[in-house]
C-alpha cells in the first residue's frame, strides 16, 4: 500500500522501441518488409521474393522469435529514461506490457540495463483489468496510465476511470499512422516526446484527472 502517486506505463514504443528494431530484424533475417503504415498490423508484413502477406500465426511466431532472441536490439525512446529518472522521485513507477508471462523477468532485466529500474507485470489482450488491480494494489494518492495504443486506454478507461491516461508513440514512424486514443475520448492526451510529456504528467499527478 502507498500513498505515492504512482505512474503505470507500457514499455515498447513508451520506454524502448520495439517496431523499429523488429522490422530491422525481420528484412536481414527473413526478408520480410514491415509497412508502419498498414491499416492493420495483420496486413503490414509481407515477404520480399513474393509480396505475399504474412498469415496471422506467422507473424505471432515471428514476434516471439524476437523476443527470445532479439531483445538487446531494443533502445530507449529519447527522453523516456531521464523522464523515468525524475518521475521516480515524486512517484512509484511501475511497467505494464503485453507479453506472455515468462518474459516478465527478461523485460525487468531489459529495463533495468537501460536505468530504468521498475517493477514489471506482464499482460495478454486489454489491459484495463490489469490496471485496476495494480491500482489496488498500490492504493496510490494519484495514478497516470501511458500507452500507444488506443484501445488500452479505451479498456482503461472503462475499467479505472480515474486514472489519468496519456496516449504517447514515441517510434516517430509509426506514430502518424495509429488511431489517437484522445480524439476517440479514451485519453486525456495524446503527446508523443518525453519532452513534452513529462509536464503533463507531472502536473496530472499533482491533481485528480
Amino acid at each position: 500500500m502507498s500513498a505515492r502517486p504512482l505512474v503505470i506505463t507500457d514499455c515498447d514504443e513508451v520506454l524502448l522501441h520495439m517496431v523499429a528494431p523488429f522490422r530491422e530484424w525481420l528484412g536481414e533475417v527473413h526478408a520480410i518488409d514491415f509497412a508502419f503504415d498498414a491499416p492493420d498490423f495483420t496486413t503490414a508484413l509481407t515477404r520480399r521474393e513474393t509480396g505475399e502477406t504474412v498469415e496471422q500465426k506467422e507473424i505471432w511466431r515471428l514476434l516471439n522469435g524476437f523476443f527470445d532472441t532479439e531483445m538487446e536490439r531494443q533502445e530507449p525512446i529519447a527522453g523516456a529514461v531521464e523522464a523515468y529518472g525524475t518521475l521516480a522521485e515524486q512517484a512509484d513507477v511501475v511497467v505494464l506490457t503485453n507479453l506472455l508471462d515468462h518474459r516478465q523477468e527478461d523485460r525487468a532485466r531489459q529495463l533495468a540495463r537501460h536505468g530504468i529500474d521498475v517493477k514489471v507485470y506482464t499482460n495478454q489482450g486489454p489491459k484495463g483489468g490489469a490496471i485496476a488491480r495494480i491500482l489496488d494494489e498500490y492504493a496510490p494518492s494519484r495514478a497516470v496510465f501511458i500507452d500507444d495504443l488506443s484501445q488500452h486506454h479505451s479498456s482503461a478507461r472503462e475499467h479505472a476511470p480515474d486514472i489519468a491516461r496519456l496516449h504517447l508513440c514515441g517510434e516517430p514512424g509509426l506514430a502518424p499512422h495509429i488511431a489517437c486514443g484522445a480524439k476517440a475520448g479514451d485519453a486525456h492526451a495524446r503527446i508523443d516526446t518525453w519532452h513534452e510529456a513529462l509536464p503533463w504528467i507531472l502536473n496530472r499527478l499533482e491533481k485528480p484527472a
